[in-house]
């Protein structure tokens, strides 16, 4: 075993610096004592942190390095630390400071082993709630749910095969080089062939995560993905007043170097089927207006791609809007948090949204006026603020973010025209850094749609903003001579910095969830198309006296029904037992359903007969069906008096046909 040898460790901290002669074997636990000679008396031993750099760099608890020798991290002689600390809470029996206890340090719940976790607003991820002063709190890495897909994506080698190189190996078939043997999901070269031009999100993962955790060294877990963050820090621990009273190099944020995001978090968005494209564009050809929606769907795997991801599509939402030829405006959404359930409970969630953006190049042919190309734009300024904010709205879980998410798999679709007049659907979504840049107030759109501004501290009256910090903005260019220069981003800079496109199609055999699409679509009564119980009636079979019960099974799968269905309030949400009439063969007449809404999104997902079956038999169907014979869909006129033969004995009663009307509108009330 190796002698050891003593050196010399210089430590800085809030109060000073001082100087140490260690032994390299000593563990890090035995220098403790001696630090705490240099500090203040109140000092908190169990918040001492040790970082290599004064700010932004490693830090670990001093508690946490137990058995770590300090010839391992290696440290050598003249090397500087840096100390940060917290004081102890006064004791005077009334203190609201949780009691630490040796599983816990103190103020642990608010530390990522060792390092403080930055105050973020709007945090996703709410904190387990502290019932007790020895309760455990989780790191927020470790609370979250991630989804199924990701946790599926993390269990998988995501290795890239290769065949045997006949010509470069010499091995035989059961052997293994380094020209066949497997890639790693990041490989440039494999990208390159492919022509991938971004990292799926799992594969960046792998490559930053294979850096920053080494199991061999048995270090301790560090979340490898972190946010951007462009704002003020708060709680600084220099002592100064807060923002905007008082800021130090430690609480402002750094200068933004803005580049092209190497990963991007989906790869591809797949659209079930044609019909949601041309239900759309539907009503820019009856109105010449534009028009938004929302796109519904999944995640699901994307081969293409080593660990890719795609959004798959199985609806489109259209809100309350005021459209118009340039553009929209989205209305109040009162009704969101209904189509999101409605969305859950057939398996989907908001995957993104999807607009417009035509003018018809009055050719007569149906091309339309190509605006978005490379040398204009393809996302305007104010789209990709608007992008940015619903990217915030819906931050992705991981596990693998030291504050438990990390950007969003929430994607923008535009229909516009291309180089040839045809209407094409792109797919794009904004960069963490634009959506940070967004959320922190840095940037502003701009009235030419090709840039994006960077805002000034001063408020529009020429006051000094109190909320708002801009900090240096850069970006890096090709000059006229070839040169990779940075300039300054200020008054204002490209907007492809801030993008991310993806690549989007159709499915080679369509499998789509919703088959019927013959309902009127939402919010259409500018274009005279509206939602009506007549038109419920006639889908669902119901005319007259006649139900056609099979027609209706069939026919409920198309989500803007359900989501009409579901705003009638008539279908249960509640499980209850029901008496069938006429029981099947060794079953009890006596059943226990299921909750009659989620039956009915499941027979609307997966067209199971069995359970349009078990949905006719619920009581909330029959009362609907009940509702519609009454108010929906009417039978055929009688005839004429004057059509009708006398021999027949029929005769007509214009005051008896109003009092039955009379009679029937009273009856439903």
């Amino acid at each position: 075993m190796p002698s050891s040898t003593s050196i010399l460790l210089r430590f800085e901290s809030k109060n000073g610096q001082f100087r140490l002669t260690v032994d390299t074997a000593d563990l890090f636990p035995s220098l403790l004592p001696l630090i705490l000679d240099h500090l203040p008396k109140d000092t908190d031993s169990r918040t001492l942190v040790l970082s290599n750099k004064p700010y932004g760099g490693e830090e670990r608890l001093l508690s946490s390095l137990r058995d770590v020798p300090i010839e391992r991290v290696g440290l050598q002689h003249g090397d500087k630390m840096f100390i940060k600390y917290d004081a102890q809470p006064p004791m005077n029996g009334h203190s609201t400071v949780p009691i630490s206890t040796p599983s816990q340090p103190y103020n642990s719940s608010n530390r990522l082993n060792g390092v403080p976790i930055l105050p973020i607003e709007n945090f996703p991820i709410a904190s387990p709630s502290q019932t007790s002063p020895t309760a455990t709190t989780k790191s927020p890495w470790e609370a979250v749910q991630q989804s199924e897909l990701d946790n599926r994506l993390d269990n998988q080698d995501g290795k890239i095969p290769r065949l045997r190189d006949e010509k470069m190996c010499r091995h035989g078939p059961k052997g293994m080089c380094d020209y066949c043997m497997p890639l790693e999901p990041y490989a440039p070269q494999y990208l390159e062939e492919k022509k991938i031009k971004h990292l799926s999100f799992h594969s960046h993962l792998r490559k930053i995560n294979s850096a920053t955790n080494k199991p061999e060294l048995k270090s301790s877990y560090m979340p490898p993905l972190s946010e951007p963050y462009y704002r003020v820090k708060r709680d600084c621990p220099s002592g100064h007043p807060q923002w905007p009273e008082g800021i130090c190099t430690k609480c402002q944020p750094s200068a933004i170097t803005l580049q092209a995001q190497p990963y991007r978090m989906v790869d591809h968005v797949e659209f079930a089927s044609p019909v949601l494209i041309n239900s759309l564009l539907d009503f820019w050809r009856g109105s010449g207006n534009q028009r938004i929606g929302f796109l519904y769907g999944h995640c699901e795997e994307y081969k293409e791609v080593p660990l890719g991801i795609k959004a798959v599509v199985e609806a489109i939402y259209e809100p309350p809007q005021i459209d118009e030829v340039d553009g929209c405006t989205l209305r109040e959404w009162e009704n969101e948090n209904d189509v999101d359930e409605v969305a859950r409970l057939c398996g989907l969630q908001k995957v993104g949204v999807i607009f417009t953006d035509l003018i018809d190049a009055g050719a007569g042919d149906g091309t339309v006026i190509c605006k978005r190309h490379i040398d204009s734009y393809y996302l305007s300024s104010l789209e990709i603020a608007f992008s940015a904010r619903l990217q915030a709205q819906n931050p992705k879980p991981t596990k693998w973010s030291d504050t438990g998410r990390f950007g969003s798999n929430f994607v923008t679709c535009v229909l516009s025209g291309d180089e040839d007049g045809a209407i094409v659907p792109t797919a794009y979504q904004v960069s963490n850094s634009a959506v940070e840049m967004m959320r922190a107030d840095i940037v502003e759109p701009s009235a030419d749609p090709s840039v994006m501004i960077v805002r000034g501290e001063e408020e529009d009256d020429g006051s000094a903003s109190r909320t708002r910090y801009i900090p240096e903005v850069f970006y890096r260019r090709i000059n006229e001579y070839g040169a990779s220069v940075q300039e300054n981003a200020k008054p204002s800079f490209p907007v492809e910095y801030l993008l991310v496109t993806l690549t989007h199609g159709f499915p080679t055999e369509p499998s789509q969830m919703f088959n019927s699409s013959n309902f009127a679509i939402e919010n259409r009564e500018a274009v005279g198309q509206s939602q009506e119980w007549k038109a419920v009636a006639k889908q669902l079979g119901v005319s007259g006296s006649n139900i056609d019960g099979q027609k209706g099974i069939k026919s409920v799968s198309d989500f803007h029904l359900l989501c009409f269905i579901h705003g009638m309030g008539i279908i249960s949400k509640v499980r209850h037992f029901h008496t069938l009439l006429f029981p099947y063969p060794h079953s009890s007449p006596s059943v226990y359903l299921q909750e009659e809404e989620a039956l009915l999104c499941r027979v609307a997902r997966t067209h199971d007969l069995a359970d349009g079956f078990e949905l006719l038999e619920t009581p909330g169907w029959a009362t609907l069906l009940a509702i519609l014979q009454e108010s929906g869909e009417r039978p055929p006129k009688r005839p004429s008096p004057s059509s009708l033969e006398p021999s027949l004995g029929y005769g007509f009663d214009p005051e008896g046909e109003q009092l039955a009307k009379r009679f029937k509108g009273a009856s439903l009330r």
